[in-house]
């Protein structure tokens, strides 16, 4: 178990860099050490756990109560703007640092990965499962930043999905509701919002009940752009995406139109397109292949399912040519599938 590094009368809530250098041990232990894979990550102490807590919050709040301060400061001079930029941004600079966190360990696992496709999956599985228990660890641990930063800025409209991706409507309903009250228009804003949101979680498995919502939640913010603010446990799935499966699902250079010579034979049609372009596809052509050993077969589903799920989870679509063909493989429907009215 991981103890409470030694801090002197330091106090790790006064600044942001004291509180990064008072955290970032217990972050590196959760996420970079070795372990078993699975469900539960590494643990730190107690104390240290409960350290972290307090001194997160204390700065948060501290970082909180001081934009407010100001903001009405600022109210009074008529300098609104520049204020209320600055109070959304309280908490910015953990969330951010975080968010480089999770790329560099997501980089260094991807750095580490076999060179040959045969042993990829079984490299990408554990790897996958350690870095997924490891970011709900530290979600659980850094809370607070859910609390006091992301739900601010959701409420403030910079969430995985906002008002601008709807902006057809935004503007039919100001244009159908001219002689309306602005209470009026902005109701029934509000409630494309809702639908469209609504439409935008069945396409990642919203069906019904609280624990489907949260999952498809989860998946849509994972698959959201870097600028959207999303939970701390979406902001780890979105950084595999960005800066580890997308890396192998990405088609070489060298592959990129690449075009025939000029008089050459046309390919054969068994050969044309045989072999994937990118890694990741190359690996799931192995363990999907007829060819492959039957007395692998469930090993090979095992490993399909958890690649077929990680993808999901952090974010890939479900019309992906690769989630197609391992939900072919494992003989699973499409649960995440939109469903069809």
């Amino acid at each position: 178990m991981f103890s409470q590094p030694s801090q002197g009368s330091a106090n790790p809530s006064a600044s942001f860099p004291a509180l990064w250098n008072y955290v970032e041990p217990a972050l590196n232990h959760i996420l970079r050490s070795s372990h078993n894979g699975g469900s539960k990550a590494p643990s730190i102490a107690v104390d240290y756990y409960s350290a972290i807590h307090t001194a997160t919050y204390n700065f948060l709040s501290a970082q909180g109560d001081a934009a407010v301060s100001n903001h009405s400061q600022r109210l009074n001079n008529g300098r609104d703007g520049a204020e209320k930029e600055r109070f959304l941004a309280s908490g910015c600079d953990l969330y951010e640092q975080l968010d480089r966190f999770f790329a560099e360990v997501a980089r260094e696992i991807l750095a580490n990965a076999p060179q040959d496709d045969a042993n990829l999956l079984h490299y990408y599985v554990p790897s996958y499962q350690r870095f997924q228990s490891g970011v709900l660890s530290i979600a659980r641990l850094l809370n607070y930043i859910n609390r006091h930063y992301v739900k601010r800025a959701v409420d403030e409209d910079r969430g995985w999905m906002r008002l601008g991706d709807i902006v057809d409507v935004v503007a039919a309903s100001a244009a159908s509701a001219r002689d309306a009250s602005d209470m009026t228009i902005r109701q029934k804003i509000a409630e494309k919002f809702r639908e469209r949101r609504a439409e935008e979680l069945r396409k990642w498995g919203y069906t019904d009940g609280a624990e489907s919502l949260a999952q498809a939640e989860a998946r849509a913010e994972a698959a959201s752009s870097p600028d959207r603010i999303i939970p701390v446990s979406s902001l780890g799935m979105r950084r595999w995406r960005t800066d580890f499966l997308e890396p192998l699902l990405a088609t070489p250079p060298a592959l990129k139109g690449k075009g025939k010579r000029r008089g050459a034979a046309p390919d054969a049609p068994h050969k044309k397109n045989a072999l994937p372009k990118s890694r990741l596809a190359r690996a799931v052509r192995d363990i999907t292949a007829d060819t492959a050993d039957p007395g692998t077969l469930n090993e090979r589903r095992q490993l399909a399912l958890v690649v077929y799920d990680s993808l999901a989870d952090v974010g890939v679509r479900i019309d992906h040519p690769l989630r197609k063909k391992l939900a072919k493989f494992i003989g699973t429907p499409s649960a995440d599938a939109p469903s069809v009215g």
